[in-house]
């Protein structure tokens, strides 16, 4: 992606530090600190402005914000570039990004919340709720010794294939950590094809759909990511266990609490206006369609970086921030711990040193991962670009919220960050 250089300048520091003067809640309600105060150095942060800068004068991405808080205290909040290429609007503290599967983690607190209510467990399998996913069949193919993976499979070239009994359900367990099999790229879901949605669909509606899916593994045999369909299905249960939508109990139980007012489904028409437009990239998918009804948990939302900084700032505190609890220290550690041993290898199918939460990758190893972040640190992204994650180790919270996924601009604010740690 080319983007014009002489569009694309941040805007001066003066009028981003000016935090007070806004209207649109922002990170600002986390209190500021200089970052000595908190062990960080205002010299090395200012790194963080200096490689966005340099991958949006290259033209890797348009723009972004960033937002670093250690201690409890907000030390780096910036936007950077343009939120419109075409009409030259420079991006602003409070865009509103696309977060796609920056939405899981979400789900993943709610899940916690049903879990310490004892109102559904880890092990339970999710045919206790949902019917239809008793009895599943997994897809293999119907010569083993055929030179073919049946975990990625091109759904216009399909193999021979015969269908086995899942050796046992599903768990909630396993969709959390995206084990399951349901819906993750291989064999099975080429099988089954794309899934569309009905008219006016809702995640209750569509659960028949998906429960007549043929599985790509046997669940809990190997991690592979089910982006679109796995935690939807764990939505569903939480409405059926709390009673409320799954939309409202979000908004009751975690956006309300945590001030998160900028996070939707359906961004407000009176918003609009600060939704990020993608350069380059057809947007009638999000913009200009009537409002959702089916609140998908698999990538949903639409944020900003001071919402999400808040969100991790709970989580960094153990399930606390303004006052509010919303879950205990322990679930939280639950949440963010590897649940899977050794079968998460990332995409990739090679990455050392990570493991897979409840819908969030933890850094194991900080050295063979070659991740930035301290061994324990768990966050997930999306696929525009946006990433979050929480350090308990270093009592810190970071956030870059971009809509070209360009994984070195990720990687370089995570140095320029880890690099600002001075004690």
């Amino acid at each position: 992606m080319i983007i014009a250089k002489l569009l694309i300048r941040t805007k001066p520091l003066t009028s981003l530090l000016f935090l007070a003067s806004l209207n649109f809640a922002t990170a600002a309600d986390i209190p500021r600190a200089d970052p000595e105060d908190v062990g960080m150095s205002s010299e090395r942060l200012q790194q963080i402005n200096t490689v966005i800068q340099r991958h949006i004068d290259t033209g890797n991405i348009q723009g972004a914000v960033t937002a670093v808080a250690r201690r409890g205290k907000l030390v780096h909040f910036q936007a950077h570039g343009l939120m419109d290429v075409d009409n030259g609007r420079a991006m602003d503290e409070d865009s509103i990004f696309i977060m796609m599967s920056s939405t899981k983690p979400v789900l993943g607190v709610a899940t916690m919340m049903m879990i310490e209510e004892g109102l559904i467990r880890p092990e339970d399998p999710i045919s206790k709720y949902i019917p239809e996913f008793a009895n599943m069949q997994v897809a293999v193919l119907a010569d083993p010794a055929e030179n073919i993976s049946p975990y990625s499979v091109n759904p216009n070239d399909i193999p021979e294939y015969r269908f086995v009994p899942a050796k046992r359900d599903i768990t909630i367990h396993d969709l959390l950590t995206h084990t399951s099999g349901l819906a993750s790229g291989g064999l099975g879901s080429a099988i089954a094809g794309r899934p569309t949605l009905d008219a006016n669909p809702t995640i209750a509606s569509e659960m028949p759909k998906y429960g007549s899916t043929p599985l790509d593994f046997q669940p809990g045999s190997r991690w592979k990511y089910s982006p679109g369909i796995g935690l939807n299905v764990v939505s569903r249960i939480i409405e059926i266990v709390s009673g409320q939508p799954f939309d409202e109990f979000l908004q009751e139980r975690i956006f309300e609490p945590l001030d998160m007012n900028n996070t939707y489904f359906n961004v407000p028409v009176e918003y609009q206006n600060k939704r990020v437009v993608i350069h380059d990239r057809d947007m009638s998918r999000f913009f200009g369609r009537p409002p959702t009804t089916y609140f998908s948990a698999s990538g949903g939302l639409s944020s900003t970086a001071g919402d999400y900084l808040k969100f991790e700032q709970m989580l960094v505190n153990g399930g606390e921030l303004f006052g509010n609890r919303l879950l205990s220290p322990r679930s939280v550690r639950m949440m963010g711990s590897n649940q899977i041993g050794d079968l998460y290898r990332g995409f990739s199918r090679n990455q050392e040193g990570m493991g897979f939460g409840y819908t969030v990758g933890v850094t194991v190893n900080p050295i063979t991962s070659k991740a930035r972040r301290s061994a324990g640190a768990f966050g997930w992204g999306g696929a525009f670009g946006t990433r979050t994650w929480t350090d308990p180790e270093e009592e810190l919270t970071a956030v870059i919220m971009l809509q070209q996924p360009y994984g070195p601009a990720q990687y370089d604010f995570e140095n320029a960050v880890q690099q600002a740690i001075i004690e």
